[in-house]
């Protein structure tokens, strides 16, 4: 079955030779459809019993999941003489690593790492753990890091990585790696080098191969973790740097010194002359609209970003890796108003730091545009800009409000409302042919979509309450028309600007382990439950971490959209594929593999089926 295109129309794939027409397309969609959801939830490692061996925590993960666990305390953890890791281990508590995601092995920096009481947390596959650190990441707006072991772990990771590299995600990679002293031998011939493999997909990398410089690299670490554009930095740790004892801090020289010596909370301030010259160009726009990315979030300028769009009337429409920075039910939102972008005569691009190519972006070529970004070196690549502001993007947001007049944008106001008016519509039409192809043995992925919607944000729960991460293909792309955020990290967009196959139930691990500590901007929404989507075969990279939640008491539900295939681009038919190299077996159980794996399952065959499950 073809299902890559879902989710668009005809007219909307570019492509009109593929003779897909909207509801034939429609149709297509539907048949074989299934859907099976599992839930990590606290009574879900006692609910699931094989006969005679009921599934259970040992008594080490019962202890670790109280919280009852005691963190070591006195000589080798807190004072010196200690070892590398646990060196670098306390930069890690005094800058507030908010959790650490891995799988064994790097003994020596995990243990250390949890010895200073630092949240920890053990997977199936580091692949998903590092989702799962960056799902985290993405939700709280705190730093987390995932740790691997030289080679077969640490490879594992590479397109997590390269996810969180696109998102800018401020990850901490951290991996083991072969004795220094090992250097140019075949000893244990599977370590190896493994910084020029993170090229690329990283801001910052060192190999520490010395006990002495581990503070120091500690430092720069963080320093690029905490300023400037995010992105990922990777540590690897050989034996001499992680195993070996510091006697005393004279070991350390002159770089042992605390955080505000290594790196400044200083932000850069705008040019007055750059301020003077966007207020300018603002007052001369007639249909001005704000786009609010990944540099809101993490400067925490979601307040800024809405005195500014409210005095000066200009809608604002949201991009990047997690969304809510501007409600969906704010009177000015334009993140569902997508027939106005065309009408926009001036962008002003605060935050973006993954900056689309032109043509990327849905605006008029006559459009121009502002951008507001902490480094002046990506002002103007890929996109040309008519005003750059180097700064804090909330401290620009701010100058704006300030220098702003207040303006009334009636008419352009009302536009948009129409156009979010245009796009609901269209999702009700969705949904109603999906009804219509939908049966009693299929459900349709716009009726699954508009379904969960209803249950999120117009039920009996809160609408702000619940967090969700949002992935899978066919699935995906009816699930983001219809998903809905209102206050900073409800959403984690998985696969943005990355073509990341199956990290979804990773990501739901990160995003619900966030949630359930209350960790940066959840703490209003601790302990509540979480939602991820994914398909059927992205559930096949990262499904046995249901195991994970359930371990964790993790209250996690996954939606498996079941359509019995691979993605197939209708255009691809004219090239006489094999057919079965993209199909599964139909009606897999997913439902109870993840019963197996701990969970509760729920297998969902129709549409009447599907909100009483959840």
């Amino acid at each position: 079955m073809s299902t890559k295109k879902q989710g668009r129309t005809g007219k909307e794939t570019g492509d009109s030779s593929s003779k897909v027409t909207r509801r034939g397309f429609m149709k297509t969609a539907a048949l074989g459809a299934t859907a099976a959801a599992a839930a990590g939830a606290e009574s879900a490692l006692a609910s699931v019993d094989t006969p005679g061996r009921p599934i259970q925590p040992s008594p080490d993960l019962a202890l670790a999941v109280s919280g009852k666990t005691a963190v070591p305390t006195g000589e080798g953890f807190t004072s010196f003489p200690m070892n590398g890791a646990t060196v670098f281990a306390r930069v890690c508590k005094e800058e507030g690593l908010g959790a650490l995601f891995c799988c064994p092995g790097n003994y020596s920096i995990i243990s250390a790492i949890a010895n200073q009481g630092i949240p920890i947390y053990g997977g199936r596959t580091e692949g998903p753990m590092t989702s799962a650190a960056d799902g985290f990441i993405r939700v709280s707006g705190e730093i987390a890091a995932a740790s691997g072991t030289e080679g077969p772990g640490f490879t594992n990771m590479i397109c997590a990585i390269a996810a969180a590299r696109a998102s800018r995600t401020p990850l901490l990679v951290l991996a083991s790696n072969m004795s220094f002293s090992m250097d140019d031998t075949e000893r244990r011939i599977q370590t190896g080098y493994q910084q020029p493999t993170t090229e690329g997909i990283k801001k910052y990398g060192k190999r520490i191969v010395s006990k002495e410089r581990v503070h120091e690299y500690a430092g720069y670490a963080f320093r690029n973790l905490k300023t400037g554009i995010p992105g990922p930095v990777h540590l690897d740790f050989t034996r001499e740097a992680d195993s070996r004892t510091v006697e005393d801090e004279s070991e350390l020289g002159l770089t042992y010194t605390d955080k505000s010596k290594y790196r400044t909370e200083s932000r850069p301030f705008p040019d007055p002359k750059a301020i003077t010259d966007a207020v300018a160009l603002i007052a001369k726009s007639k249909r001005p609209m704000i786009v609010a990315s990944t540099g809101v979030f993490y400067s925490k300028s979601w307040d800024a970003l809405r005195a500014f769009a409210e005095k000066a009337q200009i809608p604002v429409t949201e991009s990047g890796p997690m969304r809510g920075k501007f409600s969906d039910d704010h009177p000015l939102q334009a993140s569902t108003a997508d027939d106005a972008v065309l009408s926009a005569d001036l962008a002003i691009l605060v935050g973006q730091y993954c900056m689309p190519t032109i043509g990327e972006f849905k605006f008029s070529p006559e459009c121009k545009f502002v951008r507001i970004d902490p480094d002046p070196e990506d002002i103007g690549r890929n996109l040309p800009i008519d005003v750059g502001i180097v700064s804090d993007e909330k401290a620009a947001l701010e100058a704006l409000t300030s220098e702003i007049s207040a303006t009334r944008r009636n008419a352009w106001v009302a536009e948009v409302a129409k156009a979010r008016d245009a796009f609901e519509a269209k999702n009700a039409e969705y949904y109603q042919l999906g009804l219509k192809y939908s049966t009693s043995e299929s459900i349709h992925p716009a009726v699954m979509a508009q379904k969960l919607s209803d249950f999120l944000y117009r039920g009996n729960i809160p609408k702000e309450q619940t967090t969700v991460a949002s992935g899978g293909y066919g699935i995906g792309k009816y699930m983001r028309r219809y998903l809905r955020a209102y206050r900073p990290g409800q959403i984690c967009n998985g696969a943005y600007q990355y073509g990341s196959i199956g990290p979804d139930v990773g990501y739901l691990f990160g995003v619900g382990v966030a949630v359930k500590n209350g960790a940066g901007v959840q703490a209003a929404y601790k302990g509540h439950p979480v939602v991820g989507i994914t398909g059927d075969a992205g559930f096949g990279y990262s499904g046995m971490e249901l195991e994970t939640l359930a371990k964790y008491k993790i209250p996690g539900i996954i939606i498996v959209y079941n359509n019995n295939a691979w993605g197939t681009w209708p255009g691809f038919s004219r090239q006489k594929l094999v057919a079965h190299v993209h199909q599964f077996q139909e009606n897999l159980r997913y439902d109870k593999m993840g019963e197996a794996l701990g969970a509760h399952g729920e297998y969902v065959r129709n549409p009447d089926e599907f909100t009483p499950a959840l």
